[in-house]
């Protein structure tokens, strides 16, 4: 079983490897695609595992899969798989070394994607977060324009600098270890209650680390890379990078909490990811009323609903089955949007939302589920994110943090009257007179992976075993009872 642990780090770089090889081939633009799928699959295979009571563990414990691993590497490889395959269309058409060094690096970007949720120590989960920026910097670039090389610098100064002061944070996090029997970096260890770790170091550990990984979440005020990003990679990219890559960073902090909690307490770090959670959804609300690129758009909703679940992380145990399953239904259904967002822009040649009109009409291969997409990803049933946000503010009220879901709730409303406004100028109406219009099918891609996509997110919450069981069992990991 601690085979399967290699499985998502070593195939992808074979995978990348191959993807140079093959050059200007054909075949080169499925690397993506395979990567992914080996990434699932070996999800698969270790949430199977660890709800049969095994842990699997491999490299001297330097790699581990609880069932918290175990869910994350299943988110990665399903965003990766919907980004990918549904990315089919924009890859096909390039055939440039370019475009084979494009594929190794989504592979490299999977496997830095899954060391991080896999490791178990949090110094090698750091490094793993640090490669995603090496990898996704020269993604973000691919285009090679103007604005695109300029978000790719501003990305690489703003992740490098969050991911330091996250390395400063989990120095101070091994300093308070040195004190102990057990100088180590292991998570495992580290979230022993008996320890007797240092609780001043812990303090400062904790706020650096999480305020680092914060920048890559996308949270407010260390969000200002992700609009730029986001817009300017090439579509599957931006999936990947909204899908999953925050939510990676997500789970670091859920390491670190986990870690400060039994030292400190919750409420330090419960202030810290309260304040960024609010602040991240103003954020996306006041840029989102005036908004005016449909691929920014997603980016701004992006930051919005990073901030929800890091309130719901703030929140504690009670909220964290709901900010668990908000991670599968928001990386899904933001990848979805994305890979037809790159086709929009294929076909309309513009991503200027004014210059897009009356989709239903003119292109309703596009825009049927980019309406269906766009329901999901504002929070109509029976779609999880729904679910997901009832539950993150249900255990609010419960916790007695009224006063902040009471204000992400006001934030969402306006945030949901954006999103509607905007997605009715795009999608609704007669065409302008004299808009000229020539159909083009080869831009709307593969169907099946974005159809499995909307079909899993409107399921999902519905399933009780294995998925409630997996994120109970999830949630007790973070606890530090399993």
């Amino acid at each position: 079983m601690s085979l399967i642990l290699w499985i998502p780090l070593v195939g992808p770089l074979a995978l990348a490897g191959l993807s140079l090889l093959l050059g200007t081939s054909a075949l080169r633009r499925f690397v993506g695609v395979a990567a992914s799928s080996a990434v699932l699959i070996s999800g698969l295979l270790l949430v199977s595992a660890v709800l049969n009571g095994a842990v699997p563990e491999s490299g001297g414990g330097m790699l581990r899969a609880d069932a918290l691993s175990a869910y994350m590497i299943s988110v990665v490889g399903a965003v990766g798989l919907i980004s990918t395959w549904g990315g089919l269309s924009s890859a096909a058409s390039s055939r440039t070394k370019d475009a084979a060094s494009y594929e190794a690096l989504i592979a490299l970007f999977l496997a830095a994607m899954s060391l991080a949720v896999l490791a178990d120590s949090i110094g090698l989960m750091w490094a793993a977060v640090e490669a995603t920026t090496i990898a996704t910097a020269f993604l973000v670039g691919h285009h090679r324009t103007g604005r695109s090389l300029e978000a790719a610098w501003k990305y690489v100064i703003l992740g490098s600098v969050g991911v330091a002061i996250a390395l400063l944070g989990i120095g101070f996090i091994y300093a308070a270890s040195v004190s102990t029997d057990t100088p180590t970096l292991s998570w495992l260890l580290l979230s022993q209650s008996d320890l007797g770790l240092d609780p001043a170091l812990i303090t400062a550990g904790g706020a650096l680390a999480v305020l680092g990984f914060a920048t890559k979440a996308g949270l407010a005020p260390m969000h200002s890379w992700l609009p730029d990003a986001h817009s300017q990679a090439p579509a599957p990219v931006s999936g990947l990078m909204s899908g999953v890559l925050l939510s990676v960073a997500l789970y670091a902090i859920l390491r670190i909490q986990s870690i400060t909690n039994l030292v400190i307490g919750p409420e330090f770090l419960r202030i810290m990811l309260s304040v960024g959670g609010l602040l991240s959804l103003l954020v996306a609300a006041s840029l989102l009323i005036r908004q005016r690129d449909y691929k920014r758009m997603l980016a701004y909703s992006s930051i919005e609903h990073m901030g929800l679940m890091a309130i719901g992380v703030a929140i504690g145990p009670a909220a964290l089955p709901s900010v668990l399953l908000y991670v599968l239904g928001h990386g899904l259904i933001k990848a979805t949007l994305f890979v037809i967002s790159g086709r929009i822009l294929k076909v309309e040649g513009t991503p200027v939302i004014s210059d897009v009109r009356a989709l239903l009409v003119r292109r309703p291969g596009l825009a049927v589920p980019w309406l269906i997409a766009m329901a999901a990803i504002v929070g109509f049933p029976p779609f999880s994110i729904f679910f997901s946000e009832v539950g993150i503010i249900m255990a609010g009220w419960s916790v007695g943090l009224g006063g902040v879901v009471g204000a992400a709730l006001v934030l969402l409303l306006v945030i949901f009257a954006a999103f509607t406004r905007l997605t009715v100028q795009m999608t609704l109406g007669a065409p302008p007179v004299g808009l000229a219009f020539t159909p083009d099918y080869s831009a709307h891609g593969p169907r099946l992976p974005i159809f499995l996509a909307l079909a899993t997110t409107a399921t999902v919450a519905f399933v009780a075993e294995p998925v409630g069981t997996l994120l109970l069992q999830a949630t007790a990991v973070l606890g530090g009872t399993n």
